[in-house]
């Protein structure tokens, strides 16, 4: 029996491929810990897996902070601050603890996620095996290309990080704390890259799936005679989402002969709750949760937009997952999760990249011809439309996207990256 320790940053779309590789390894009888913020960690770990709580300074709130101030900015300022006022931040408040679990838990193997470099140092340090965990594979598809000063300024800022945590200059100059030379496991398959050039210790192993928490979805209001999208602009982006939602039902509302659309959004962004008829009578209202509570006197079946048409459904969140065999068509905001488990399952998307890896994500989706790209903040109504049209209509995203499915089933997900990760002891 092998110990393997996972390390992972308080974001929600880093975590679910770490529990996932790490709840198969403990399957197979491997002593498993997930190191995390227990806020963020401890609704996705799978039974039989220990959380070791880091404390940190990135707490709730101190988070929030971080995200409001991201939803401002754009292009080579996004990455900046992504890296000098989170990732560095997060990575320094991770050292001490993370030398203290490597103690605690002795694991043989630390796998590290790609956004923890602090778990990086601590393995480097220490001559620990180490494995990166490449949860979106933005950063092996050359980001920086048309912003080259910025990728030597990440380089930098990473060799900097190293020499104040003590490490002398010779050692900081070679390697990078993204990339582990033991193994890199990527959440993604090369297809999607620019290039399927790279070395034996990287292993593209599509989706790890891993444990995600009950949600509630009214099943009986899906039309078998229309097709279904899904709008959902992941679990930080959606909160400064408010205009593309809007955009995004505006575009939807004349489309209810053909197509069903649900819509994640949080409570409150697309009007006030207001009661609507749904199929069959119920009432409806915006937020509400789908347990006939009442809002307002009024029982609630289902959610639904201030404004919308019995065809659209809006709900804070929705079973992902589950929905992706039920779906003709996805719009997203590009992040890495959601792209690629709509291409797991050969649907076609419509991607508004906003910042950080997005961008990037979003460039593969158009590159494989697997969707179409919108700008984010200007895209109106009837272009949306166009391009959800485009990728219902148009067979050659489709045959991308399940050509591209084809290879997501072949990558082996959960079950592949714990066999590379075996193969280390």
């Amino acid at each position: 029996m092998s110990r393997f320790l996972f390390v992972v940053p308080p974001l929600t779309g880093h975590v679910n491929p770490a529990v996932g590789i790490a709840g198969e390894l403990a399957g197979r009888g491997h002593k498993v810990a997930v190191a995390g913020h227990p806020d963020v960690v401890g609704p996705l770990l799978a039974p039989g897996l220990t959380l070791l709580p880091l404390a940190g300074t990135f707490t709730g709130p101190s988070r929030a902070a971080v995200e409001e101030k991201s939803r401002q900015l754009r292009g080579a300022a996004s990455l900046k601050f992504l890296w000098e006022d989170f990732l560095i931040p997060l990575a320094a408040s991770m050292v001490d603890e993370v030398e203290a679990k490597v103690d605690q838990f002795a694991p043989d193997v630390l796998v590290v996620d790609q956004q923890a470099v602090g778990a990086a140092l601590v393995a480097r340090r220490r001559a620990l095996p180490w494995a990166t965990l490449a949860a979106t594979s933005a950063e092996l598809d050359d980001p920086y290309e048309l912003l080259p000063g910025v990728g030597r300024w990440v380089r930098d800022t990473l060799r900097d990080f190293q020499r104040s945590q003590g490490v002398p200059e010779d050692k900081a100059c070679v390697g990078d704390l993204r990339f582990s030379e033991h193994l890199t496991l990527v959440c993604s398959v090369p297809r999607m890259l620019r290039t399927d050039s790279f070395p034996s210790y990287y292993g593209f192993v599509g989706i790890p799936l891993g444990r995600r928490p009950a949600v509630a979805f009214p099943w009986e209001w899906l039309d078998s005679e229309r097709e279904h999208v899904l709008v959902s602009l992941g679990t930080v982006t959606r909160e400064a989402g408010g205009r593309f939602l809007r955009v995004a039902v505006d575009a939807l509302r004349p489309l209810g002969h053909r197509l069903q659309a649900i819509v994640v959004a949080p409570p409150g962004i697309l009007g006030p709750p207001r009661a609507n008829p749904a199929p069959g009578g119920a009432a409806v209202a915006d937020g509400a949760p789908v347990d006939g509570a009442p809002v307002d006197g009024a029982p609630v079946g289902v959610s639904r937009g201030s404004g919308a048409e019995e065809h659209i459904l809006v709900l804070p969140h929705v079973p992902q997952l589950d929905l992706m065999p039920r779906l003709s068509a996805v719009v997203s905001h590009g992040g890495n999760n959601t792209v690629c488990e709509a291409l797991a399952h050969g649907v076609p998307l419509v991607v508004a990249p906003v910042r950080d890896d997005q961008p990037v994500i979003g460039e593969q989706v158009v590159r494989t011809g697997a969707g179409l790209r919108v700008r984010f903040g200007r895209v109106s109504a009837p272009a949306l439309r166009e391009s959800i049209v485009s990728v219902l209509d148009e067979p050659s995203f489709r045959v991308a996207a399940r050509r591209l499915r084809g290879d997501f089933a072949a990558a082996g997900g959960a079950v592949a990256a714990a066999d590379r990760l075996l193969a280390m002891i």
